[in-house]
Order: structure tokens, then C-alpha cells, then sequence
């Protein structure tokens, strides 16, 4: 069994797990944890899932690993460091792994840099191109903390952190690691909000999953980051599935072919079957053909019986950082101080879109009355990659 033994998170809700959860199951979170800024689409303001804490001195990082989503990302790790170092001091430096997933990396401060020298014709003294290398949170990190075992990035958009997560249980499963850091990181930066502007796919307002009135999404940024080990633990990671139909470029297969896949897969893998899980934390991400995709295959495959929803009103989409981010939450809901099993709510304006499936949405407030004891969360990419974890409550 692979478990999760510590998690630590940054995000829109909040600079630390317990910050998180207070505001995750608060049951007025009808009220938004967005901020609207028009700082990366100058002339349009915008709702975006902005972390404000004050994050850690990268004073200590060598110049090629300074950008702000490694600053994420250490803000994160500073949350578990004290369990990492427990595992170092156990196992070996050679022995723990680093898989983590990005879609953007440092590339905020390659936009920086580049407005500098359209004006000054120079650039930034603390810039450097290798700070938007893919590889970056996974070399920092493993250098932070001073390991040797693999350390790499997954990149494959929406679905990088679930996929990271996947390989980081390979890679124990394999014996090539006693432990693995990962998770994801991804920090807002004016390249994807743009990108996804291009595809008319971003709401000026918090966005409305499942919704008759959804009309985009909305962009975000944080790092949630996990020991996974085989030294048991309230969650653990039961199954996972993988899947890349390569329908289109950016717009999901609208019968869903290959996200049924990758339910299926992580059905089979933790020997499950579909009436067994609890919850299933939605993609959701408030856009026409995603929801519509996957409401439909959630209600082929588990019927309306499974309470879900979408969390990123609450969070944003932090696009390679939205699996983990997810996980995340899960994971707040599987923890032992959580035994009436208050979900992860679904905040919308309630106008059902007839077009889709009704599902069985979680309210704001709501719980099980018992321990939430199987979790499901998908995540869908462009190029057709995708994702999904399941999750399992074992103490």
C-alpha cells in the first residue's frame, strides 16, 4: 500500500493545511476565495486564485532557480519539512525521489524580464533563462533538501500532478525509492491567462461548473506537495489511471472515451467498483464541452448516487498544480479530524443545465455523517491526457 503521509499546501484558500480546511467545509462558502485583478490582462479584470502569503527567501537558490512558482513550492515543502527530514535521516539521501507537476514553470519571470528589456534594451540582473526550465521545481527541491534519488517533472497541462503522483507510486512500487516527494506547482503568469483568452475560455466572474450560465474558467496558482511511503497512514493512494485519447488539441473528447479510461483503470487498480466510492472530486472546470464530457461519463459509470464537485470557484484552475491541489482536499476530508466526513462543496449559482446529466452535487455544509472512506479525482488535459486518482481512508 502507498500512502500519503504528509501533505502540505499553499493556495486561493488559504497558506497552510489547516487554513485550507477551515475555509474548505466553512458552510457560508458561498463567498468567494477569488481575487479580481487585471494584473496579467491589462484593460480586463478577471477572477484568479492568487496565493497572498508571504512566501520564503530564495536567497539560498542559486540565480537559475529563482522564480516565484519555486517560492510555491517551498512554501509548501516548508509545511512537511520536518517529515521529510525523518525520511532522509531513515532511508537515505539515494533513496527518496522527486516527481512533481507544472505546466508553466518560472515562465512569470520571462514575462518580467522581457517587459525590462523592451524598455531598457537589458535585461534583469536576477534573471536567468534556466528559470523557466520544466525541471525546476524538481531540481530545487531535491537540492533544498539535499537528495539524490530521481528528480523529475511531469508536464502534460491540466493532468502533470495527477500523472506525478502516479510515477512517484511507480517508482516505490519499482523499488527505485522508500519515499517520494511529489505533487505540483504552478504560479499565475499572463502567457496562460492569455492562451486561454485566445480559446474564449476564461470567465471575468467566479466560475459556475455544471452550471446552464458556466462560461469559462477561472485561472489560479498555488503547490501541493506530499510524502508518499509505504509507512501506513490515514490516506493512501489505491489506484490511479492514465489515459491519452488525443482527440484535439484543447477541447476534450465529447464522449469521453479516454476519461472513462482512466476512471476504469483506477477502478480496476484499487479493486473497486463504482457503487464503492464516496465522492468524486470533479474536473469541473466550468467550461461548455468539459462539463458536458464529463458529467455524462460520471453518470454512465457511477449513476447518480456519488456526491461530487468541483472545487475550483474556491481555488481557481492551477492548471499542472490542479491535481495535486485537489488531492489535496481529498485528503483534508479523509483525515481523521473529519469523522461526520464534511466534502468538499460545490459552489454554482444551482441553475442545472438540462443538456447534462443531473449529478449529485455536494452543498456547502454538507457530510456524510461518517468518515469518508473512498475518494475519487479526475483531471483532464489538453492533447487528451488524463487523469485519475483514487484515494482511501485506512485508519
Amino acid at each position: 500500500m502507498l500512502y500519503l503521509n504528509q501533505c502540505g499546501i499553499v493556495c486561493a484558500l488559504g497558506n497552510t493545511t489547516e487554513e485550507v480546511k477551515l475555509r474548505l467545509f466553512d458552510s457560508g462558502a458561498n463567498s468567494t476565495s477569488l481575487t479580481f485583478s487585471d494584473q496579467y490582462s491589462p484593460g480586463r479584470v478577471l477572477a484568479l486564485g492568487c496565493v497572498a502569503a508571504t512566501l520564503p527567501s530564495m536567497d539560498a537558490l542559486p540565480l537559475m532557480l529563482r522564480s516565484r512558482n519555486n517560492q510555491l513550492a517551498l512554501a509548501a515543502l516548508a509545511q512537511i519539512r520536518p517529515a521529510l527530514d525523518a525520511a532522509i535521516s531513515r532511508y537515505g539521501a539515494d533513496r527518496i525521489g522527486v516527481v512533481i507537476g507544472t505546466s508553466t514553470s518560472g515562465v512569470a519571470a520571462t514575462e518580467i524580464a522581457l517587459k525590462r528589456y523592451a524598455l531598457e534594451q537589458t535585461l534583469p540582473a536576477d534573471f536567468h533563462y534556466a528559470q523557466q526550465e520544466m525541471g525546476s521545481p524538481a531540481a530545487m527541491l531535491a537540492r533544498d533538501l539535499g537528495i539524490s534519488g530521481p528528480a523529475y517533472v511531469h508536464s502534460s497541462a491540466c493532468s502533470s500532478s495527477a500523472k506525478a503522483m502516479a510515477s512517484a507510486a511507480r517508482l516505490i512500487k519499482m523499488g527505485l525509492c522508500d519515499a517520494v516527494l511529489t505533487g505540483g506547482v504552478d504560479s499565475l503568469c499572463a502567457f496562460t491567462i492569455a492562451g486561454f483568452s485566445a480559446l474564449e475560455s476564461v470567465s471575468s466572474q467566479v466560475c459556475n461548473p455544471l452550471s446552464a450560465n458556466r462560461n469559462g474558467i477561472n485561472i489560479g496558482e498555488g503547490a501541493a506537495l506530499f510524502l508518499m511511503s509505504r509507512e501506513p497512514a490515514a490516506v493512501a493512494l489505491c489506484g490511479w489511471g492514465e489515459s491519452s485519447d488525443g482527440h484535439h488539441m484543447s477541447a476534450p473528447d465529447p464522449a469521453g472515451g479516454g476519461a472513462r479510461l482512466a476512471m476504469a483503470q483506477a477502478l480496476q487498480r484499487a479493486d473497486l467498483r463504482p457503487e464503492d466510492i464516496d465522492y468524486i472530486n470533479l474536473h469541473g472546470t466550468a467550461t461548455i464541452q468539459n462539463d458536458a464530457m464529463e458529467s455524462r461519463v460520471i453518470d454512465d459509470i457511477f449513476g447518480s448516487a456519488v456526491w461530487t464537485s468541483s472545487t475550483k470557484p474556491l481555488t481557481g484552475h492551477a492548471l499542472g498544480a490542479a491535481a495535486a491541489l485537489e488531492a489535496g482536499l481529498c485528503w483534508l476530508a479523509m483525515q481523521e479530524d473529519n469523522p461526520q466526513g464534511y466534502l468538499p462543496p460545490h459552489v454554482w449559482d444551482g441553475v442545472a443545465d438540462p443538456a447534462l446529466p443531473l449529478l449529485k452535487l455536494v452543498a456547502p455544509g454538507f457530510s456524510l455523517g461518517r468518515p469518508l472512506r473512498w475518494a475519487m479525482s479526475n483531471s483532464f488535459a489538453f492533447g487528451g491526457s488524463n487523469a485519475s486518482l483514487l484515494f482511501g481512508r485506512m485508519a
